[in-house]
């Protein structure tokens, strides 16, 4: 969806309005429940464990490693 004002979507840049939320063991989701998650295509990046009030996935009696937002390789970026 084009957003005016939007540089990206005036350059038909492949990016999203949304935010990437990462989580433990590195799973992504994103607020605009976009096609990709790449990290690339979002502008925002954050860990879960930033988000008010906390995420299901910290909860417990376990502490999951931290997931922590670096951009995954692309292809042929390896």
């Amino acid at each position: 969806m084009r957003t005016p004002g939007c540089s990206s979507c005036e350059s038909a840049s492949d990016h999203c309005h949304g935010t990437l939320i990462v989580h433990a063991g590195r799973i992504a989701e994103c607020t605009e429940q976009c096609f990709d998650s790449a990290h690339a295509r979002h502008a925002f990046v954050i860990d879960c464990r930033d988000l008010a009030g906390g995420c299901r996935c910290t909860e417990g009696g376990t502490v999951r490693r931290r997931a922590y937002a670096i951009p995954y390789p692309g292809p042929g970026e390896l």
